[in-house]
């Protein structure tokens, strides 16, 4: 599979920051390819690794994409169903990964998908495993959102972000499509939400 420019930019970006840093983020939205992202610097990095994901849904298709993109790679899966290291690359589920910690091999990098999640407690504990067994495992992450909800940062996790790709720029070099707006309005709606109590 041929890369786009940006994602090949952020490639080596990402490459060259774990090479200085040890960890780094790449930011990109909905749309700009994180998954092929992933797995194009997955197979750049030597040795075992794991690609971590919170929901059933990413395992499956970071894993299919994976394959696409790096046939050759043995794969292992982790999840509630099946818990298999053999692999180069094994998928893991959060969940079930922070409940089965003394399983975590020796790994040389650590990848992780919707990165806006490494400061919940359960993904500390993973990076805090993984990196007990080699502190000089490499920690990558992807995400479209950095900015949490609850205000927690991702600098424990990430002291570097290698490239931060807008969607502006995605809809200008015409990878994306301008967004449109619709609403949608059903009978007696906005009644029912002008009534509603306003809090600030």
């Amino acid at each position: 599979m041929i890369l786009r420019p940006y994602q090949h930019a952020t490639v080596d970006r990402a490459l060259t920051a774990l090479n200085r840093y040890g960890n780094t983020l790449a930011v990109a939205p909905t749309g700009a390819g994180k998954t092929i992202i992933l797995s194009t610097v997955a197979d750049r990095l030597p040795g075992k690794q794991c690609i971590l994901q919170h929901r059933d849904e990413l395992v499956e298709q970071n894993l299919r994409k994976f394959r696409t993109m790096n046939p050759k790679r043995s794969v292992g899966l982790y999840t509630a169903d099946v818990k298999n290291w053999r692999g180069d690359t094994t998928f893991a589920m959060s969940q079930t990964l922070a409940r089965n910690l003394p399983s975590i091999p020796k790994l040389d990098a650590l990848i992780i998908d919707e990165a806006h999640h490494a400061a919940a407690v359960s993904y500390r504990n993973i990076v805090d495993a993984v990196k007990d067994r080699n502190p000089e495992c490499k920690i990558f992450g992807v995400t479209a959102t950095p900015a949490r909800g609850d205000g927690k940062g991702l600098r424990a996790v990430f002291d570097n972000c290698c490239d931060q790709i807008s969607l502006h720029s995605l809809i200008s070099m015409g990878f994306l499509v301008r967004p449109r707006t619709f609403i949608c309005t059903l009978n007696g709606t906005n009644e029912k939400l002008a009534a509603l109590r306003k809090t600030i």
